[in-house]
């Protein structure tokens, strides 16, 4: 086996654009295979319905990005993104009740989804090492069950077919992959996979946030309470890139959803606290409701399968897809572009060196992946069809014990601290169960309960709000 030279990256949104950007650190040449048209600019495209919702890009994952594409997170910010530290500039309303705002251990950068594609999309279409077959549908891999060597494509436009031919090809084509039906053109048997579903659906709006608010006023976040045991509402305000806010109302299976401008609003006071809704009401909505119903988590394990073809790799939401209000889809997609840049380094092509970096991208993601499926399950009227242990046994006691972390990070500084590094992926899951944190549970100091959200007077000016009208926690 030589050492590969061309690379096919399938699929072109954010964990497409990383993969093709590492494979053009090894390979001689990368193709990037769309089905859409790329817009040049910061504007919407019709194969990332779930853009129109809030993102964040975890601290974690936006150092990876820095590191691959150095100078990225400046940019970003220098164009209007905004850095929230957890937790100063964020008031949660978290399960057990209200977030201290402690000094900031980690942050998330908050921007439009497509602004962020396309500004990182421009730093690596800009390199010239990497090319995009626009408007081309794939129809299925070329090869066999021992080494995959290209793709079969069709021109959208001309309707023409064409065998694309590579050394290396990236399934990164999202949640709608068509992987599982080509290996089973390979002969290939099906891949396991796990399925957790809670339900969620999103509805969103963007707001014209009052003046000096979009960079001077903490992002919001509402969650359920999944002790109450029935389906869950959730809402944020997050500040954007243009000076304006994003506002999300979710729900889990069973709660509905506002699906009309005029529901919007009266679903924001359903929540637990009228915060989002408060702050809604004295805004100026510029968008009408956008409605998704996909944020089930689902994972594929092709690392179990006995047999796995040289020369494919799968990554992001083809591999892993996660609710999407954890905020942790786009720093897995990092964490897996980094995992392959590793696994390139050195590798000469030699035999099973596929097989390792597939191995490596999913361990990449099983951190993310646990974290959402797991939260997910205590949801009522929650479907699973899995068969991760960690999500099919010993549940209950989990659930106990995770409970007893989030009454604890909210009011005591050091717990937080570990809580946030292993939310946002720079620490390992496995930190939680440690020695050293045990005993952090213990001995760090816990704060009084808030009895209302942690905002300043000034921050409180900024939105034309009183003190009296955000106090209180309703329960409902």
């Amino acid at each position: 086996m030589t050492e590969p030279k061309h690379g096919i990256v399938l699929g072109g949104g954010w964990a497409g654009m990383l993969a093709a950007h590492v494979l053009a650190r090894h390979l001689e040449s990368v193709t990037v295979v769309e089905r859409d048209v790329l817009p040049d600019g910061p504007r919407h495209r019709k194969g990332s319905p779930q853009a129109r919702h809030v993102h964040v890009l975890w601290s974690s994952g936006a150092r990876i990005v820095d590191a691959l594409l150095p100078g990225t997170v400046d940019r970003l910010l220098d164009a209007g993104a905004r850095r929230i530290g957890f937790h100063q500039d964020l008031v949660t309303l978290t399960s057990h009740g209200w977030q201290h705002r402690f000094p900031p251990r980690q942050f998330a950068l908050m921007c439009t989804r497509p602004f962020l594609d396309w500004m990182v999309r421009d730093r690596i279409l800009a390199t010239g090492r990497v090319s995009v077959r626009q408007r081309a549908e794939i129809l299925d891999l070329v090869g066999d069950a021992k080494r995959v060597t290209g793709v079969r494509v069709r021109d959208m436009d001309s309707g023409a077919l064409e065998t694309l031919e590579a050394d290396l090809v990236i399934d990164a084509s999202g949640r709608g992959s068509r992987l599982r039906h080509w290996l089973s053109g390979l002969e290939l048997p099906p891949l396991d996979e796990d399925i957790v579903d809670a339900g969620i659906a999103y509805a969103t709006r963007v707001y014209q946030a009052p003046p000096g608010a979009a960079a001077g006023f903490p992002a919001v976040n509402v969650a359920a309470d999944h002790r109450l045991r029935r389906p869950g509402r959730f809402g944020v305000v997050y500040p954007q890139e243009d000076g304006t806010w994003m506002v999300t109302l979710s729900c889990t299976r069973g709660a509905g959803l506002p699906t009309h401008d005029d529901d919007f609003l009266p679903y924001a006071r359903t929540l637990r606290h009228p915060i989002v809704a408060d702050l809604i009401s004295l805004a100026e909505p510029l968008t009408s409701v956008a409605v998704s119903r996909v944020g089930a988590n689902r994972r594929l394990y092709p690392e179990r399968l006995d047999t796995w073809p040289e020369g494919l790799l799968v990554l992001g939401d083809a591999l892993a897809a996660f609710n999407p209000i954890y905020g942790h889809g786009m720093s897995a997609a990092a964490r897996a572009a980094a995992a392959l840049d590793t696994e390139l380094q050195g590798s000469g092509g030699d035999p099973g060196a596929t097989r390792r970096a597939q191995r490596a991208i999913s361990a990449a993601v099983d951190d993310p992946w646990i974290m959402a499926a797991s939260k997910d399950v205590e949801y009522v009227d929650c479907r699973m069809n899995a068969t991760d242990p960690r999500l099919t046994g010993g549940v209950a006691a989990r659930q106990r014990f995770s409970d007893l972390i989030a009454d604890r990070a909210m009011r005591a500084s050091a717990v937080c601290d570990v809580v946030t590094d292993v939310i946002s992926l720079t620490a390992p899951q496995s930190e939680l169960a440690s020695s050293r944190f045990l005993s952090l549970m213990h001995k760090d100091r816990a704060l009084p309960e808030l009895t209302a959200p942690p905002l300043t007077p000034d921050e409180l000016a900024l939105v034309n709000l009183n003190p009296r009208s955000t106090v209180g926690v309703n329960g409902s």
